[in-house]
Formats: C-alpha cells, structure tokens, sequence
C-alpha cells in the first residue's frame, strides 16, 4: 500500500505534534521529527488523540501507529501483542485478578477484561470505574463500564462489581497498576546544564538543559531535574524527588525524599518581615530555612518563606495544592491537604492530618489543633482545638456556621419584619400614652 498525500479537509492535529489523516479505517501519520510514516490501526473509528511513547502512540489499548515497513510487512498483531504483554499499552487484567490485587472481592463475572479506567459516566466496555457518592448510584444502571468499584454490594447494578473496604484507594491502586505515574525520559545530566564543581549529583539522576545546581548542593539518588529549575547554593535534595521546570529553591533549603515540586513554586524566598520606622518599612534579614519532610507535594506556583529566626517545616507527606502560599516561619504537621490559593501567614502551626479548604486564610501566630477541617474561603482568626470543623469568616464552629449563613437568605424580609414591629410598637406606645392622659386613640390596624 502507498502512503497517500491527504487532503486539507482531512488532516486533524494530534496531541504529539504528527499531523494525521484518515485513510478508510485507518489513520495515516507523517513524523516531520523523525521524517517517517506510521499506519494508525483503528478498532474503533475516531480515536484522535492517546498518549506517546518512544516507539507507539496509544488510545486505550484500541489504537496502534506501527513504524510502515512493520505495518506492510504484516506484522501489526504480532507487535500489538507484543506492547501489551510488555505493557507499553495499558495492562489488561480481569477483574478477579484486579479484586485480589486491592484485597477486595467479586460480585458478578470475575472474568471480565479490564484495560483501562474511567468516570461512570464516560466508561465503556474495558473500563471499570468507582462509586464513593450516593447521589450518583443511579448511575450504576446506565453505565457502560465493565465493572465499577464499590463499598458495598448493590442490587440495582447492572454491571460486575468490585466490592472493596475504601472504594476509592481500591481505584487509585487499580489506576496505578493500569495506567502508572508518569514517565519521566531518561536524559542523564544535559551538558546545557549549569553544575558547580563542589555539586554532588547522585547515582541515575536526569538533570535536563538550563538547570542550575549551585556550590555545595546535593541532590540524591535517582531524582529528576527538569529544565530551567535552579538549585541553590548549599540546598539538599532526598532521592527520588522530581523537580520540574522553573522551580526556585533558595539556599541552605532542605528537600526530602520522594518530594515533587510543580511548575513554577519557589522555595526558601525571604519571608515577608520588615520593620515599619517613621512610615518606611526596613527589610528584616531571613536567617530561618525550609524543610520540606518526605512525600511531600507542592502544586504550581507555590510560595515557601524560609523563616525569620526559625525554619518553616512542611510536615511528612502533607499535600500542597495550587497556589499555596506558606508565610515565614509556619510549621505544617504530616499528612495535611492544603487546597489551591489557602494563604497560611506567619509563625502559624498545624496539626497533622488538617484538611484546608480552597482560599482559606489563616492569620498568623495561632495554632491549628490536629485533625481540624476548615471549609473553604474560610478566615481563621484564632487557635482552633484539635478535631473542630469550621467554616465562614471569621471561621466559627460548622454547624453553628451553617445555621448562621443559612439565614443571610432570608435578612431583607427579617429587616422589613422588624421595620413593622417596630411602627406597631411606637403605635401601642402611643396609644398608652394618649390613654393615660384621657385622649381617645384610634384603633390599631393590622
């Protein structure tokens, strides 16, 4: 077969740059990269876009693009069996396999194959999905999935199901072990990157171009430097951590093990401390650090304050979303989520295992016991004793927040309420003034 010129009418952009074009059921690719042509084998039409590896690109196990020689000389079975045993595409596993993999157990066909996962709503068949909320269980009978993980059998289901004790950690190993955590490529140390001399770079560390490891940095083993992240004098980094691009880290910060830091964070900038003299504020010097514990993540464009006098700690395994900024000399307890845009001020501690809602304030120099929830948008202006739920702002116990903002609704017919109690008291007060001094009132209306 010849690899025809398409027309304009057909050619589509996948997400890897090639340029494709629909040749019956089949999808054409030129590689202007590598100046080659590949034959994209359809199971299912209209599949555009899936996920590229160094010598395939996949959609849900459906879609193949075979270097052509392979695709004319016949072999297009024999690799595509030959990447899903070696599991360049998604795994397939049964879902009985899959159930003893999460310790769970099988209601329905144990035998059906699952490739991949996906929402209730978007599964079909290889999928299976996961129910955690009961608002959407009606959604168990309409389904395409092959199977959906659950926390207790339901006899409406109109599919297999996997009944495991946390459905939902159920689906993030079953995530893991189909689909992985993202590949990171395997550059070494790029000859564009800038390395002092005093730097110590442990064993099987990719550093990409334009990053900078300043004098007396360590980074551990096996972690990965993205492009343009500059690491500053005297910094440690743990093994396994992943720094990705643009990243700041400040001198002297600590990073543990397994640590991922996102797009664009800075870590270890001076904290916001200045003394305010005859209406000019002078910059206080920042001799605190950041330690950052292990298993930790921080989203993009975060802010970490090193510490005025002492550190400011991020606890072991605590979660940092979006746009987090952590004042100077903050401790952060292990195992906390902070939603994107909270804003923790100076000097402030948490407990482990706090759970900070989106665009949370919390003022400094107060103390958040153990375990406390804070809804969102909330503003904490006090200590909050382990265990609170609060809410609002300020942020006050939950239930009795929820009463108090479920009222706000009904404010205006409260104030028109008090505006004619208010006429009908100065009404009677009128009347027993006029009656005392023997003048007959009018009667009263309403």
């Amino acid at each position: 077969m010849n690899v025809r010129e398409p027309r304009p009418d057909q050619m589509v952009q996948g997400i890897t740059g090639e340029t494709f074009f629909f040749d019956r059921d089949r999808l054409q690719a030129v590689d202007p990269v590598r100046n080659s042509k590949w034959v994209l084998i359809l199971r299912k039409k209209g599949f555009l876009t899936g996920l590229t590896t160094d010598r395939f690109f996949c959609y849900n196990n459906h879609v193949l693009i075979l270097p052509y020689d392979l695709w004319q000389s016949g072999m297009s079975d024999v690799v595509y069996k030959e990447i899903s045993r070696k599991g360049v595409c998604m795994q397939e596993k049964t879902l009985g396999e899959l159930a003893e993999y999460v310790d769970g157990r099988v209601c329905g066909d144990p035998n059906v194959i699952i490739k991949s996962a996906s929402t209730l709503t978007r599964a079909g068949e290889g999928d299976i999905s996961f129910l955690t909320n009961r608002k959407y269980e009606k959604q168990l009978r309409t389904t395409r999935a092959s199977a959906v993980i659950v926390g207790k059998e339901t006899p409406t289901a109109s599919v297999p199901l996997l009944v495991a004790d946390d459905p939902y950690y159920a689906f993030m190993q079953i995530m893991v072990l189909l689909h992985g955590h993202r590949k990171h490529k395997k550059v070494g140390i790029s000859p564009r990157a800038s390395i002092y001399d005093s730097a110590k770079i442990g064993a099987d560390c990719q550093i990409h171009d334009f990053a900078t490891i300043a004098d007396g940095a360590r980074i551990g083993d096996g972690c990965i430097i993205y492009p343009c992240v500059h690491v500053g004098q005297g910094v440690q980094i743990g093994n396994d951590s992943i720094i990705y691009p643009n990243v700041t880290i400040y001198d002297g910060s600590k990073i543990g093990n397994r640590v991922i830091i996102n797009a664009n964070s800075t870590i270890g900038e001076d904290g916001f401390g200045y003394a305010t003299h005859k209406g000019i504020h002078h910059k206080i010097p920042q001799t605190g650090i950041v330690i950052i514990e292990d298993d930790v993540e921080i989203g993009v464009c975060c802010g970490v304050e090193r510490g005025t006098l002492g550190d400011t700690v991020i606890g072991q395994g605590s979660k940092l979303g979006d746009l987090v900024t952590i004042g100077h000399g903050t401790r952060i307890g292990p195992h906390c989520l902070l939603v994107a845009q909270v804003g923790i001020a100076g000097s402030t501690t948490l407990g482990h295992h706090c759970l900070v809602g989106g665009q949370v304030g919390i003022v400094g120099h107060v103390n958040i016991g153990n375990n406390v929830t804070i809804a969102a948008q909330a503003g904490v202006i006090n200590n909050i004793p382990d265990g609170k739920v609060v809410l609002g702002a300020p942020a006050i116990e939950a239930n009795q927040g929820k009463r108090a903002y479920g009222m706000i609704q009904y404010l205006p017919e409260m104030r028109q309420s008090i505006r004619d109690l208010q006429s009908r008291i100065e009404r009677i007060s009128s009347l027993t003034e006029s009656n005392s001094e023997g003048t007959p009132s009018p009667p009263l209306e309403g």
